[in-house]
Order: C-alpha cells, then structure tokens, then sequence
C-alpha cells in the first residue's frame, strides 16, 4: 500500500491529515482535489534545512500547481517563484509575491509578457534563445529598462526519464546548446539593455539520483570559467528543478543530499560565491494532494474488467499523456481482499486514451470512492473542460478544517462567455 504521509487511514477510512475523504466527497462532491497544507509545509522545509546557511534562491516552479492558495503558503514560507508565462507572473503578483525572485523560464515569450515582467522587476529572465535574446533588448531599450538575463543551457544530459519530462538533451527544445552559449554570452554582454546575471540549465523531471545533476553542474562550471576569462562574471548559478516523488516504489534524492554534492564541486572549483538557485515544483506539491473519484459503474469482459469513475483525464491528464503510474487507493477499503479484481480505472470521456490507472487489484462495488494519489502536481494546472465537464473542485485541508481554494466549475460557466451568429 502506497499512502503518502500526510494521507493515511484512520478507522478503516483514507484521511488527508485529520479529515475523511469520504466526509469531503459527501460534502463537496467528486471529483474533488484535496492538498493537505501540513504536506506542503513539510515539503518545504526539505529544502529550508537543505539550504541553511548557504546562499540558495529556492524559487517553486508553479507550472506544477498553481492555485492561489498553494502560492500563498510558499510565499508566506519565503519561497521564489520559477514563472512560464505572463499569467503565472499575474498570479505571483495576485498574492503579494515579491517579483525580485522571480525566474522567468520558457521557449516562447511574448513582448507582452517581456514588458509586464521588467515592469515588474523580476530576478531574472531565462533567456532560451538568441531571437529571444534579442527580442527582449528590443523590449527592454523602448521600455528605457535593463533586463537582468541569464542564459537556459542545454547541456545535453540524459536525466533517464520519460522522453516528454527531459528537458536537457539536444533533441530537445529547449535551452541554448553549450557550444554556443559563450557566442550567446558575448552578444548579450555588447547590448545595453541587457545585464547578464547568471547561468541556468533544467535536465528534467522525475529525477531520482544526483548524476545527472552533477554531469550538467560539470558542464557550467566550465562554461563559467571561460566567460570569467572572457570578462563576463556571473552572480548565480540556476541548477533548475526536477528532484522526483514517490509514486510507487521510487528511491528519493533528498534536497540535502543533492545540494551536499553540488556545494562540495562548488566549493572545490572556487566558485562558491555563486548563489544558488533551484526551481523545484513537483517535489513540493506532489505528493501534498490526491483526486477523489466515485465508481461510477464496474464492468466486466473476458479481456478486461473496468472501473468507470467520474473523474476522467481531463481531471489528471499524466497517465494518458506519460504513461505515469499514480497509486489507487480505496478511500474505505474491504476486508475481504479474496475477492480482489485487477481493474482498468477509467473515465467517462469518449477517447480510449481516457484513463487513470491500469491493471489494479481492487475490491469494489459501484459507488465506492477512490483515491488517486500524487495528485498534488500536474493535475489541476493540465486539467481542462474537454467534453464539457466542469472543472472539479479544489480543497486544503489544514487538520480538521477543510478550505474551498477553488469552487467547483457550474455547468453555465463553460460556455458563458460564447456567442452565436444572429
């Protein structure tokens, strides 16, 4: 049984902290997101012991979850904020995050989304490509601005993960290659407009040992060198996000014993002086929430059994787009485990790619709920309303108490906004 910590069973029933998930489906319907706040706060405070006492810029990367109400806990908690667009800017700044650490990450942005984060004074830009490069001292000249630039290296490391969440290869899009980034450092250092702050790379997702971290950190710290020999001196070293979760039987990177290893290499190479910036995301909300669903019907065939739910993968769109495994766990499990059946968990969305979990051994009649876990990342923010289906709600849970963060979706307001042709 693979229950995160802060979701366990308590008299026969899947709790999130102090409160049943059966009370929350009864009271606010499925499916149902549930956080737990203590998961979140436990989750940072990983990194807060793992950067104690060294210079370290943890900067959450909200594309993972970003509801206000989870953004609001990292910055009371004194996170940074890794950004991919100009709306996740809107929503760092909706809560009172401070844009000076702020990182803007992404291959592809816009002038307008140029223009709102110099205004807003974030950190630094992340800069993917040359165009981008000189896109954003376009900007920043009409703006009569200088915007702070570090440079997204693609070192071509294998982070030995899924093909979709490697990011750091060359085949992939992103980043500058590193044979070409000293040209690319140099262009930036002639233009006025530009300041050129640091070094960036992100190899990946799901990562569950340091060496791909430390074959990239090898990489820059070469690359750094020959820009401090070249006259270009950096102020910080962006070693990105990617420490995996626990979705079944993974063996974890903890953030103190990844940064142990990357401040030994940074000590040793002289270049401590370097901040150090990380952009975890699914580390720290992953494993903080789970997607409540209801059977909706089971069906038998001599090829397969179904669960049908109501959540579907417009709610959690990772196994149908990754392949991703996410535990299942019966929210009020039977005793009698004899008469387990393997089940496909699937959704009512007219695609066969609709489903959640596949080949489960479970014991359940129809109307029994179910817990997806690991639902804290990547669910809620690739959700959509694809067939028509209303948004679920979302719910934090803080001990006994349970917080609406996130009404559930009416019906009317799918298509409130549309118009027809006289």
């Amino acid at each position: 049984m693979t229950v995160a910590h802060h979701f366990q069973f308590r008299d026969g029933v899947l709790h999130a902290e102090d409160t049943s998930l059966a009370d929350l489906a009864s009271e606010f319907g499925t499916p149902l997101y549930v956080y737990s706040r203590q998961a979140l706060h436990d989750a940072w405070e990983a990194y807060r012991v793992a950067a104690q006492g060294r210079n370290v810029l943890v900067c959450f990367g909200m594309k993972a979850n970003s509801n206000l109400a989870v953004l609001n806990e990292f910055k009371k908690l004194g996170s940074g904020f890794d950004i991919v667009s100009g709306g996740e800017l809107a929503r760092v700044l909706a809560v009172g995050g401070d844009a000076s650490r702020i990182v803007f990450s992404g291959v592809g942005k816009q002038e307008w989304e140029m223009q709102a984060a110099l205004k807003a004074g974030v950190k630094c830009f992340n800069v993917e490509s040359e165009a981008e490069l000189l896109r954003l001292a376009q900007v920043a000249d009409r703006l009569g601005m200088v915007a702070p630039v570090s440079l997204r290296v693609n070192p071509d490391v294998d982070a030995q993960t899924h093909p979709y969440i490697s990011t750091g290869l060359k085949e992939n899009k992103f980043g500058i290659a590193i044979e070409s980034a000293v040209a690319v450092y140099q262009r930036a250092a002639t233009l006025p407009s530009l300041k050129v702050v640091g070094v960036d790379c992100h190899i990946g997702s799901q990562i569950t040992e340091s060496a791909p971290y430390l074959d990239a950190l090898d990489k820059l710290i070469a690359l750094i060198k020959t820009l401090a020999g070249l006259g270009i001196d950096l102020q910080h070293l962006d070693l990105g996000g990617g420490i995996g979760i626990r979705y079944t039987d993974e063996t974890l990177l903890s953030p103190s014993a990844l940064l142990d290893k990357v401040f030994q290499v940074l000590d040793a190479q002289g270049l401590s002086h370097l901040q150090l910036v990380l952009e975890p995301g699914r580390s720290l909300v992953g494993n903080a929430g789970v997607l409540l669903t209801k059977v909706e019907y089971l069906k038998h065939s001599e090829a397969k059994n179904f669960a049908i739910v109501d959540a579907a993968m417009n709610d959690l769109l990772r196994p149908t787009l990754y392949g991703a495994w996410h535990s299942v766990e019966a929210v009020t499990p039977r005793d009698n485990t004899n008469v387990a059946q393997s089940y496909d968990i699937v959704g009512p969305i007219c695609e066969s790619g609709d489903w959640l979990a596949r080949d489960r051994e479970l014991n359940l009649e129809q109307g029994d709920l179910i817990a997806i876990m690991s639902a804290g990342a990547y669910a809620f923010t690739m959700a959509s309303q694809y067939n028509t289906r209303p948004r679920a709600a979302e719910i934090m849970v803080d001990g006994t108490q349970a917080h609406v963060i996130r009404p559930r979706e009416k019906m009317e307001d799918l298509f409130a906004t549309e118009k027809v042709l006289n």
